[in-house]
Order: C-alpha cells, then sequence, then structure tokens
C-alpha cells in the first residue's frame, strides 16, 4: 500500500518537467492522477506511464486561463472520482525577460494570466471537491523570484509574488475545512522550459547551487501531499540553496 493509497489527486502542468515528475510520484504512491495541461500528448504520456505501473490515472486537456474549461474539468473529476484529495497547482510559463520600460503589456499580462489567475482558477474550481472528501491539500508551485524580486523579471516576480500570496489567503480561508495550502519552490531545475529562456543572472551557473531535475523536486512535493494532519499551513517551502 502506497502512502497516497486511495487519495486522489490533480495536478496542472503534468505533461513535462516538474508536474510531469511530481503526477508520476504520486502515481507511484497510490494516488488517482488526474494530469492537465494544454497538450493532448504529453499529458496522454505522464498518464499512460502511470497506468503502465500499474496506477490509475486520466489525461485531460485543460487551459488554466479559461475558467469555463477549468470548471468543466474540474466537475467531470467530481463526477468519475467523487471527489479530491490533492491539488498541484504547477502550471506556469516563464516571463519575458525585459525592464518594465522596455517589456511588451500582452507578453507581461499573459505571464500573469497563466501563472496567478490560472492558479485562481484551479483553486477555485477544487476547493469544493476538496471539502467534499473532508479536506486535502493544495499545494502552489512558486519561485524564489516571488518573495525577492529581480530586475528584468518583473512580470515573472510579479506573478510568483501574487502566488505566494494566494497561498496564504487560502490558507486562512480553509484551515477551518482541514484543507492545508502551502508553497513550493523548486529553485533551478534544469527543464525544456528552463532551457528556452535565458538566464540572465546567471542562477544555473552558480557553483554553491543545487541545479535539480524534475525527479529532484518529487520529494518535497510527496512530503506535502503526505504529511502527518493538521501539519503545516500557509507555509513556503524551498529548494534552493541561494537566496535570490
Amino acid at each position: 500500500m502506497g502512502a497516497l493509497s486511495g487519495k486522489v489527486a490533480v495536478v496542472t502542468g503534468a505533461g513535462r518537467g516538474i508536474g510531469q515528475a511530481i503526477a508520476l510520484a504520486y502515481g507511484e504512491a497510490g494516488a488517482a492522477v488526474a494530469c492537465l495541461a494544454r497538450t493532448e500528448d504529453e499529458i496522454g504520456d505522464t498518464a499512460g506511464r502511470i497506468r503502465a505501473a500499474g496506477g490509475e490515472s486520466v489525461p485531460l486537456v485543460c487551459d488554466v486561463t479559461d475558467p469555463d474549461t477549468v470548471a468543466r474539468v474540474f466537475g467531470s473529476l467530481g463526477e468519475r472520482f467523487g471527489g479530491l484529495d490533492l491539488a498541484v497547482l504547477n502550471a506556469g510559463v516563464g516571463g519575458p525577460v525585459a525592464s518594465v520600460e522596455r517589456s511588451d503589456a500582452a507578453a507581461w499580462t499573459r505571464v500573469l494570466e497563466v501563472n496567478l489567475f490560472g492558479a485562481y482558477h484551479c483553486a477555485r474550481a477544487a476547493i469544493p471537491l476538496l471539502k467534499r472528501r473532508g479536506g486535502g491539500r493544495i499545494v502552489l508551485v512558486g519561485s524564489g523570484l516571488g518573495h525577492h524580486g529581480m530586475a528584468r523579471q518583473s512580470a515573472y516576480a510579479c506573478s510568483k509574488a501574487g502566488l505566494w500570496m494566494l497561498t496564504r489567503v487560502l490558507a486562512d480561508e480553509l484551515v477551518a475545512d482541514r484543507i492545508s495550502v502551502n508553497e513550493l519552490i523548486p529553485g533551478p531545475v534544469d527543464t525544456r522550459a528552463a532551457r528556452e529562456h535565458p538566464d540572465p543572472d546567471g542562477v544555473f551557473t552558480i557553483a554553491t547551487e543545487w541545479i535539480k531535475t524534475p525527479e529532484d523536486v518529487a520529494p518535497l512535493a510527496l512530503f506535502l501531499a503526505t504529511h502527518p494532519e493538521p501539519g503545516p499551513t500557509g507555509q513556503s517551502f524551498s529548494l534552493m540553496r541561494r537566496t535570490l
């Protein structure tokens, strides 16, 4: 029996990278995992790997920026599983690297739509399903930039700062419902998304930093899913070795 046997989890951005690693780890621990992302082939691969290992998983195409789509997808999870025990809100995009003065307004807004508003839509849809099961856990995947900021990273930093505030507000709102809400900060992770964006401040070349694989993030995500009740809520857990 795995640590998450009998639990139902949803992971957004589960098609690759950190989200995929968390979804696979939850599946290995015994959870039924709903894998959400915009790319059908990627989430199909993640769900297929969970099923091939003997677990239960369903891939669901979902654009987290569309509240109607989010409501429909989470509604289908309620019908299929009767509720949720875990929600990992991981879907996100990197931001344009530019000063505020030289930034593109549409690109700036898009980052907030995905990283912050997307998490809001998913949390809003997940809460009734978590309550239906008598409690649960929400994990929001944040960033050190959301706590400290950095020049030329305003869109990403502001989106993640909002996510950290959302974590604390949700924790206060849901504590009486036995739903814990915490932030997971992976720090630098070698993913395709990270390689596609420039590293203007050299985070990935700092000799003392821990450059992780997506699989290195999974143990902390498992802890946040399995810690004894009532456990922490409204907290930020970081895998970084360097304070930005």
